[in-house]
Order: C-alpha cells, then sequence, then structure tokens
C-alpha cells in the first residue's frame, strides 16, 4: 500500500517523519510530492527509498491520499487530480475548513476522511483529531484510528466542535509556548535572571507538569490548590493571572472561531460553481 502527500510544508512533513520515525511506514511506502522541490529534495535524502513525483503521479500510485495543502489550494489540487482518483482512494484532509461533508461532495466516487494533526506528533505524542465522511467502512475508520494512534491520541469528533477542538490540539502549544515566552521575558525585564536560565527553568517545569498530569491523577483544579497554599506566593500571583486575563481565552475563541466562518465561506465559495463535478 501507498500513502501518499500532495504538500510538504510544515504539517506535510510532520506526518511524513513521524509516521517514518513510528515505524508504521516505511519511506518506500510513501509517495510525496510539493510546489517546492528544494523541501522534497531534502525529505527524499533524509529517508532513501521515499518516493517522489507529480501531484498526478502520487494521486494515482497512493491507495490513501493526504492533501496537505491550504485551504484555498483545495479546489485547485482537487480539480487537477480528479481523474486519478479512483473509486478505491481514500482521500484525506488535514485542515479544519475542508470537513468530510465537503469531500463527500465534491469527490462522490471516494471514501473522505479528515485529520487534523498537531506539532506535538512529531515526537509521537498529542493528539490528531478525526472526522470521517459517511462512505467510510468499520474497518477504513480502524485503519485510520490505528494509523493515527501510532503517532498521537487520536480523537474522533463532532464537526460542530471543529475549530474550538482545533485550537486547542493544533493550535495550544503556539498560543502556551507565547505565554510562556512573555512570562520568561517579564522575569528578564523585572529580575537579575538571565534568558537562557530563565528558558531553562520554564521549559523543564513545562515538562515536568505534563508528565504530573498524565501520571499524577490530578485535575486542574486539583493541581493548582496542592501548590497554592493559602496566603502564600502562589495565591497572590493566581490572583493577578486571573484578573489580567479575565477574557483573553473567551476573546481567543471568538477570534480564531470568526477567522473559522470566513475560511468555510471562502472554501464553499471556490467549489460553489461545482453541482456535480462530472457532469
Amino acid at each position: 500500500m501507498h500513502i501518499g502527500f500532495i504538500g510538504t510544508g510544515n504539517m506535510g512533513t510532520i506526518l511524513i517523519e513521524s509516521f517514518i520515525k513510528s515505524g508504521v511506514l516505511s519511506p518506500s511506502s510513501i509517495f510525496a510530492t510539493n510546489r517546492t522541490m528544494e523541501k522534497l529534495n531534502r525529505l527524499k535524502a533524509k529517508y532513501p527509498g521515499l518516493k517522489t513525483g507529480t501531484c498526478r503521479d502520487v494521486a494515482r500510485e497512493a491507495n490513501v491520499l493526504f492533501l496537505c495543502v491550504k485551504p484555498k489550494d483545495y479546489r485547485g489540487v482537487i480539480d487537477y487530480i480528479r481523474q486519478d482518483l479512483t473509486h478505491e482512494k481514500l482521500i484525506i484532509s488535514i485542515t479544519s475548513p475542508v470537513g468530510p461533508e465537503l469531500l463527500d461532495r465534491i469527490l462522490p466516487a471516494n471514501k473522505t476522511a479528515r485529520i487534523i494533526p498537531s506539532i506535538t506528533n512529531s515526537v509521537l505524542q498529542g493528539v490528531t483529531l478525526l472526522s470521517f465522511g459517511s462512505r467510510l467502512s468499520s474497518d477504513d475508520k480502524k485503519y485510520l484510528m490505528s494509523l493515527m494512534s501510532s503517532i498521537s491520541t487520536p480523537i474522533e469528533i463532532d464537526e460542530s466542535v471543529t475549530r474550538i477542538s482545533s485550537d486547542m490540539v493544533s493550535c495550544g502549544p503556539a498560543f502556551f509556548s507565547f505565554l510562556m515566552q512573555r512570562y520568561i521575558d517579564s522575569a528578564v525585564e523585572e529580575t537579575s535572571i538571565c534568558e537562557d536560565e530563565a528558558t531553562r527553568m520554564m521549559t523543564s517545569m513545562i515538562i515536568g507538569l505534563g508528565r504530573l498530569l498524565e501520571e499524577g491523577g490530578f485535575t486542574l483544579s486539583e493541581l493548582q490548590a496542592k501548590v497554592c497554599v493559602p496566603g502564600g506566593v502562589t495565591g497572590i500571583g493566581l490572583n493577578v493571572i486571573d484578573k489580567e486575563t479575565d477574557t483573553v481565552f473567551l476573546n481567543t475563541i471568538r477570534a480564531t472561531q470568526e477567522k473559522f466562518q470566513q475560511d468555510l465561506l471562502e472554501v464553499e465559495e471556490s467549489f460553489q460553481d461545482q453541482k456535480n463535478p462530472y457532469h
């Protein structure tokens, strides 16, 4: 079986490298293409045996095809490879605005799914979000769950929570690393600690926190209570954070939801003239 990737940007490369690292796929079972040949050639040099070609080459050869392109590029890519998408192929979107319902409509002869990965998958951790098209069999679903479990914890989600789930799983590492960087920058500005030392402390703390949540049996609120001694420094700090961040995440969610609705509209409009893609 060949697994195809159209697009080897950040997420396409993360998926390819993670699958190889986990051992679930060998380089020789992967067929990839990219608009920028330099990125593709680096992958090929790093993983001997990995096959490369044009978009149509990959579409013809792949049994399972990951479309790792920007939402605005889906129409062009699908139109270009449509004649090569025989009915037995499984077509997978990796972007939130292109869901299985849309793929089912524009690719009525194919099985479809959406998988939203995370940068944490590169170390075989974190979550991947799965949504299945209407034509997938139970075996198809089991295969995808098994494939993604090799690099993550796969979670099937309802379409209604796609954006907020993606905010947590896929955007979350950027959001929280930004907050960590803000903390480090403030510590350096206000005290005599150097940036390297503060970064090392913060990084080790967050790794330990993840392990504690995984193995310690604490809920988030229980952990806060465990650290926060009445009348102590932690409580003073939490009071400030509580006041200063009162609406920050609410506003973040509202902003990402608004952008998601814009993206959905743009993708839908790009396929608007495609009432029946075979006529």
